[in-house]
């Protein structure tokens, strides 16, 4: 199957042109609006965690390593698809125009961090493993029963394909040819289990031989392959020709969230390894490098992501305190008696009329 399903590759670790068929695509403006947004994403994620570190905002979830893997399959989607993250996809949704502090604000343990922009249809983080491919499968097939082109992206680890979630949202999306993409992000590890501990099969994209559709695996580091790779099965899904699965094939450098400690199950001097090979900022830096497009403007992005950030950070934190009430009012439409009962009890506690 690593025959069958070959690991796509645009541009290499090193930065080279390994596929001169797409050097007309890449564009100064393009590559140089990519690598703004790769290094956005990238600093967004290490302020989160050292805020996790200062006690200022819960439990964060890194995606360091991904990046290429989110923000190009983000930039993939016209502004009115749909998009179904997990609670690692932030450097995707940031990238399809979620508001930075309402994602701040989500990791601060507020319902605001679930409401995305006016206009923009972004579900709220799943943190059931693999429940939003049955959303995602879901809202296409809506939108295709609608008449509209809307598609749907559903984002999901290596861990999410042992769920039988996974498999009743690709054989859904079959049977009924929903516009939707099924994106794997693969780092080799559910938690703590090995990919081979949890899967016989070779690769994840082989999967889709079993519901009859197109099944595609790419160098997840390789921003270039992930966009590409990605708006093709937009425009198929987009033009009725049904679903696809990505697999991509990536790696992530921290923990499976803050609370957790990678070195109990995983060699950590591989990261060493990882970042001068195949890191994804990394790459765009110097394949511009190679090709010209470096200029002095671009030094400066890094202070104007600082600021932005820093911004962002400061509207989260002025935020009102949360209201109690919050922890009762939106877990059902109508609470049931139980609901209203701990709510009261717990009002009263603190001296609050309910």
């Amino acid at each position: 199957m690593d025959v069958t399903f070959p690991i796509k590759q645009i541009v290499n670790g090193d930065g080279d042109l390994v596929d001169a068929s797409y050097k007309d695509k890449l564009t100064k403006d393009f590559v140089t609006k990519v690598y703004q947004k790769m290094l956005f994403a990238r600093m967004f994620d290490r302020k989160c965690v050292n805020l996790q570190r200062q006690g200022r905002i819960g439990t964060y979830v890194p995606f360091e390593g991904q990046e290429a893997a989110q923000v190009g399959s983000a930039m993939a989607l016209s502004d009115d698809d749909w998009m179904f993250p997990t609670y690692r996809d932030h450097g995707a949704t940031l990238t399809f125009g979620h508001s930075m502090r309402n994602v701040l604000m989500y990791w601060n343990g507020r319902y605001e961090g679930v409401l995305p922009p006016k206009g923009k249809n972004i579900f709220p983080p799943a943190v059931p493993i693999a429940s939003q491919l049955l959303h995602a499968t879901g809202a296409a097939w809506a939108e295709k029963k609608k008449g509209t082109d809307r598609v749907a992206m559903a984002y999901f680890g290596d861990g999410a394909t042992s769920e039988g979630d996974f498999h009743e949202g690709l054989n859904f999306a079959s049977v009924f040819q929903a516009p939707v993409i099924f994106f794997n992000q693969n780092n080799g590890f559910a938690i703590s289990v090995p990919t081979a501990r949890q899967m016989h099969s070779k690769t994840i994209a082989q999967k889709a031989l079993a519901y009859d559709m197109d099944g595609v695996r790419i160098d997840g580091n390789d921003f270039f392959a992930v966009y590409f790779t990605a708006l093709d099965a937009v425009e198929k899904a987009r033009n009725g020709d049904g679903p696809t699965l990505i697999e991509a094939v990536t790696w992530r450098y921290g923990a499976h969230t803050t609370s957790d400690d990678p070195s109990k199950y995983r060699d950590q001097t591989e990261n060493d390894v990882r970042r001068e090979t195949s890191d994804p900022v990394t790459r765009i830096e110097r394949f511009m490098k190679a090709s010209g497009m470096w200029d002095e403007a671009l030094d400066e992005l890094e202070k104007k992501a600082s600021e932005e950030i820093e911004a962002a950070v400061g509207e989260m934190e002025k935020a009102a305190p949360a209201e109690l009430n919050h922890l009762f009012d939106y877990v059902f439409e109508t609470s049931p008696w139980p609901i209203r009962e701990q709510k009261d009890h717990y009002l009263k506690s603190r001296g609050v009329n309910a």
